[in-house]
């Protein structure tokens, strides 16, 4: 409407300063040549009197040159206030994106330090999202109370400059309402009509007497050409049925379109809020998790046979001699023929059981499985890192399997939530 009311002003407003100004001064002139003829002077007395006949009629219009300022000051505020929304929802999700991404990484690499940071951002994020829930919700609500009654609203906004006929006229545009311009607009119509055809008839009759009169009398009738075009044109500016169709646009844009919007955003900030809420909430498990970890690997003793940081050191101790088991073949004073199962003494007594058993399965009987009682040499060796190693291997397994399960069901915990943030 503030474009469009720009217009008719305009038009009202050049057609007085050609009334007033330019038209008079022809009649004036005009006076001065046909003071002989009575019956001349009379006609341009006429045709002064439709002049100020049109003067009055559009001095009467209503003025809705400050109807358009306010809604141009409106239409500016609106503008600057959504660019600045938009900026900071954007910068709001791009901040969310690398919180999410941030604390992933986080947990992948353990580090502290990172989630850390990732807490506080995420703090200012939750602020910040709460902060953006209250005012959408606050913009929506009063965007709806507008949206009850928008009619009722702008009458009483534009009551002290704007008549209610003319308010009344724009907001329902009905057949049943009386246009506030229709009178002003028809005897404008009326009075400049006959002035061109006063005109027409002193340029017919009066220039064969007072031809110099021809230059005044061609000037007027171009006033009054212009000044009709510029009728039509007002009049078509000031019908109601093109402004009607963009108030009702406006409407559907905002209580419809822009209401929303608005829900879709808090919808949009309350996710975040929970997201954020439920990420710090889980961030301080990951931490327990995390110094459970390092205070494990921390305790172990070095010299625990046991510990597989020893036996990862070993290599590059030097110092350190190998120490042989007592059982090896190696530390053993007899030779390797001193390991061969000595004679079987002659008895009459069967075999044990056990000896039989490795006979009818392996062909020769498994010294190994005999007691020591009555052998002539230890057992073979057993390499003892291979104890360390089964048993620290299956300890670390057990304590790192349950730790990764925990971090697992951490991590699983804070990506359900980016994905429901993403998706929200």
């Amino acid at each position: 409407m503030g474009r469009r009311d720009h217009g008719p002003g305009h038009m009202v407003t050049g057609s007085l300063s050609n009334i007033q100004l330019r038209l008079k001064e022809h009649l004036a002139r005009l006076d001065e040549i046909f003071s002989p003829r009575q019956d001349y002077t009379q006609t341009l007395r006429f045709m002064q009197q439709m002049a100020d006949n049109i003067i009055r009629q559009l001095t009467a219009m209503p003025n809705i040159s400050q109807a358009r300022q306010d809604l141009e000051t409106v239409a500016d505020q609106a503008s600057y206030i959504e660019y600045y929304r938009w900026l900071m929802y954007l910068l709001l999700l791009i901040l969310d994106l690398i919180i999410c991404l941030g604390c992933c990484l986080g947990l992948a690499k353990h580090s502290r330090w990172l989630l850390t940071l990732i807490m506080v951002l995420a703090m200012l994020t939750l602020i910040l999202s709460w902060a953006s829930l209250g005012v959408g919700m606050a913009t929506a609500v009063g965007a709806s109370d507008f949206c009850v009654a928008p009619d009722k609203f702008i009458v009483n906004q534009t009551k002290d400059f704007l008549r209610e006929d003319v308010a009344h006229y724009y907001l329902y545009c009905s057949q049943t309402l009386l246009n506030p311009f229709q009178q002003p607009l028809t005897i404008f119509q009326r009075s400049l009509t006959t002035m061109q055809i006063q005109v027409q008839g002193l340029l017919q009759i009066s220039l064969s007497v007072f031809p110099t009169a021809e230059r005044d009398l061609l000037g007027i009738q171009g006033i009054l050409n212009t000044t009709e075009i510029s009728l039509h044109q007002l009049t078509a500016l000031l019908d109601c049925r093109s402004l009607h169709k963009d108030y009702l646009d406006a409407l559907v844009g905002l209580c419809y379109d822009g209401v929303e919007g608005l829900l879709y955003l808090c919808l949009f900030s309350l996710l975040a809020a929970c997201a954020f809420c439920a990420m710090l909430c889980t961030i301080p498990r990951a931490f327990i998790l995390i110094a459970n970890r390092d205070r494990n690997y921390d305790d172990i003793d070095e010299e625990d046979p046991f510990n597989p940081q020893s036996r990862r050191m070993a290599p590059y101790n030097t110092s350190r001699t190998n120490v042989h088991s007592f059982c090896s073949y190696s530390s053993s004073l007899g030779s390797q023929s001193s390991l061969q199962p000595p004679p079987p003494a002659a008895s009459t007594a069967p075999p044990p059981e056990y000896m039989n058993q490795s006979m009818l399965f392996g062909g020769n009987p498994r010294y190994e499985n005999v007691p020591l009682i009555g052998r002539g040499s230890p057992p073979p060796s057993i390499d003892p890192s291979q104890i360390i190693t089964v048993s620290t291997e299956f300890g670390h397994k057990e304590k790192s399997g349950l730790r990764s399960t925990e971090l697992k069901q951490v991590i699983v915990n804070i990506l359900g939530f980016i994905i429901v943030y993403v998706l929200g």
